[in-house]
């Protein structure tokens, strides 16, 4: 199957992820979070990034990004990927041993109206749904353990959401999230479909020639 063409367009969000190599470990110890964390905060001064949420796992990682220009999505994921690989293996004394991802990022389309929060919420809850905390906020290596633990900093870091944060969201974001949800954002990464409406998702795939995603898979279902 040919290479899907990737859409880097700005003022869009995206979801990106990327895994291991084999799936193994990357982040070990509490140096390993925090070396991709600082490079993280480093790309984000470097490019301008508007990075609005951020969850560290064990063998992969969750970034949603709201670049600004056309373009700055590859420049940012290329820098942050290398320089990763670099350093990681500069620590482990493992250069020349291999590939650390398991190959090139991958990004999805997510539309802000009604889907961006269950974007957001499915990125940082991330760890509580692996059962490695109790509650979401506990996880360090995340977007919502940063914002509680930096309420006064002056840290530019995170960037404001283009959209209304719920009261009590740290109550709504340790509640489970519905099958419908999970289901479209499950859809959207196993089969590079953007996350949105149907009117939405037609519209992404016809202004981003996005034809492919939908192929044998119909169209994804509405989560509101």
């Amino acid at each position: 199957m040919p290479r899907i063409e990737r859409v880097d367009v700005g003022d869009e969000i995206y979801h990106v992820i990327n895994r291991a190599n084999a799936r193994v470990r990357i982040f070990d110890d509490e140096k390993d979070y925090k070396l991709f964390e600082d490079i993280l905060k480093e790309a984000v001064e470097k490019f301008e990034m508007r990075l609005l949420a951020y969850c560290i796992m064990p063998n992969h990682w969750h970034l949603v990004l709201h670049p600004k220009n056309d373009g700055d999505l590859a420049k940012f994921m290329g820098w942050l990927s290398n320089t990763h690989t670099r350093r990681w293996h500069t620590v482990k004394k493992t250069i020349g041993h291999g590939h650390l991802y398991q190959g090139r990022y991958k990004s999805f389309l997510c539309e802000k109206e009604n889907y961006l929060l269950t974007l957001l919420r499915y990125v940082e809850r991330n760890a509580k749904r692996a059962k490695m905390v109790t509650v979401a906020e506990d996880w360090k290596w995340s977007s919502v353990w940063f914002r509680n633990n930096n309420l006064n900093s002056k840290n530019k870091f995170l960037s404001p959401w283009p959209i209304l944060v719920p009261k009590n969201y740290l109550n709504y974001l340790n509640e489970p999230q519905t099958i419908e949800e999970l289901d479209n954002i499950h859809r959207s990464i196993t089969k590079n479909i953007p996350l949105g409406s149907d009117v939405w998702v037609g519209k992404m795939v016809d202004t981003y020639k996005l034809e492919q995603t939908l192929r044998g898979v119909g169209r994804p279902k509405n989560g509101g």
